[in-house]
């Protein structure tokens, strides 16, 4: 079982760990350190017991406001991914109906009609004034 030696608070301390395990006793006792010194720099020198005590409620503390917030973040997601399931079940929406005017039979008519006439009454006024240019769809 290997010795690690961490810093704590300005104190040497030797931890055993399981092999491989020493990357995260190094990162955990960092982040003691990192509350001990906080305590360090406000109280002042305290015996180790005391400080170790501290630094620990304070992480502990720590820990328990981020389980809170996890909780809270978990209970969002499930009522996100809840939301999210209750609209794929929804069923497809109908399409719309949507009305475009149309013209008419009759009126259709109607205009071919009155086309043809103008186009019958163009022919025989180009007939009357000799043109034979003429232009043709």
């Amino acid at each position: 079982m290997p010795e690690v030696k961490i810093s704590i608070g300005g104190r040497e301390f030797e931890v055993a760990c399981q092999a491989g395990e020493e990357h995260f006793l190094k990162a955990a006792a960092q982040l003691l350190d990192n509350e001990a010194s906080v305590l360090s720099s406000q109280i002042g020198r305290l015996p180790a017991e005391r400080m170790l005590l501290m630094a620990g409620l304070m992480l502990a503390d720590k820990t328990a406001g981020m389980e809170e917030q996890m909780r809270n973040l978990e209970s969002k997601l499930g009522a996100q991914e809840a939301l999210i399931e209750e609209m794929r079940a929804r069923p497809e929406p109908e399409p719309q109906k949507i009305e475009v005017p149309v013209v008419p039979g009759e009126v259709m008519d109607s205009l071919a009609e009155m086309a043809a006439r103008a186009e019958s009454m163009a022919a025989a006024f180009e007939e009357r004034l000799g043109v034979t240019d003429t232009f043709e769809d």
